[in-house]
Parts: C-alpha cells; sequence; structure tokens
C-alpha cells in the first residue's frame, strides 16, 4: 500500500479551511514550525506520526481524517494517543510510527 501524501496534504488543508483557521494559526495550536503545513498541505514534507497527531488536535478531529479521509466521532481514543505520542523518544516515535503504518495496511473487522 502507496501512501499519498498529496492525499492527506490535501484532507489536512480542507479541514484547516473549513474551521476557517490560517495556516500560522495551525502550526501555532499544533506547535509546528513555521511554513511546515504549507509543506504538508502541499505533499513537500512527510508528516510523522506525532506531527499527523498534533495536527488532527489542533483541529479537533481525528487522525484517520486526513489517513484514510473518515472521522470517526465517537472514538475519543486518538486525544489520549496523541498525548501518549508527546512524550516518546524519537526512537520510540519511529516504532509507533512503523506499527501505525503496520496497522493501517491491514484489513478492517
Amino acid at each position: 500500500m502507496d501512501i499519498d501524501y498529496m492525499k492527506i496534504g490535501k484532507r489536512i488543508a480542507d479541514r484547516r479551511r473549513k474551521l476557517g483557521f490560517k495556516q500560522s494559526e495551525v502550526e501555532e495550536r499544533a506547535e509546528i514550525g513555521y511554513k511546515y503545513l504549507s509543506n504538508i498541505e502541499r505533499g513537500i514534507s512527510i508528516p510523522s506520526v506525532e506531527v499527523i497527531m498534533r495536527l488532527a488536535n489542533a483541529l479537533d478531529t481525528t487522525p484517520d481524517t486526513f489517513l484514510v479521509g473518515t472521522y470517526q466521532s465517537e472514538n475519543e481514543d486518538w486525544k489520549s494517543t496523541a498525548t501518549l505520542l508527546k512524550n516518546l523518544t524519537p526512537a520510540q516515535l519511529s516504532m509507533a510510527k512503523s506499527f501505525l503504518l503496520w496497522l493501517s495496511e491491514q484489513e478492517k473487522i
């Protein structure tokens, strides 16, 4: 399964626009660098799992909104997961990303 970062960026941009936020506002809310969101939205930069979680939190949605284009409002576990990811070491984040990528490729039950 190939990951389409252009689609992910478009979904992030669509959600940001729907909420009426400027890129700089979302960057501040997500605590990411200046112009990084622009690069993500255009598919130039590949966001880490942590950044996807931060953006989901900043845009009051779930990561699956960006990754696969769906939103599950009844499941608020993503917020607690985002909090857990913030405290991981770079090595742990890398392992978490690998697991999440593997998990996203599995058939849904």
